[in-house]
């Protein structure tokens, strides 16, 4: 009795996870193909935030705004940064 009772468990418990539609994929993202606007710097302050890789500020691991006129975006960012002004 007590077989019958964990083999109809088992056998619910089965076809439970084999219910229902197949689930279908989303779709991803291509970030290669995605065409976004470079914001324009020209005339503008300079606003480059430069990341660092720990609270030392020693380790520069990224930057991103503008910068001399440029929008500036390379490397990673990280919660610790400053704002630099390379420009005279």
């Amino acid at each position: 009795m007590r077989a019958s009772i964990i083999g109809g468990l088992l056998a619910t418990a089965l076809m439970a996870v084999g219910c229902g539609a197949p689930m279908e994929e989303e779709e991803g993202v291509q970030l290669s193909t995605q065409e976004a606007a470079i914001p324009d710097c020209s005339g503008s302050a300079d606003s480059l935030r430069t990341y660092y890789s720990d609270a030392s500020y020693t380790t520069k691991i990224g930057a991103r705004g503008c910068s001399c006129g440029l929008w500036v975006s390379w490397g990673r960012t990280s919660s610790y940064h400053q704002f630099i002004s390379d420009c005279m």
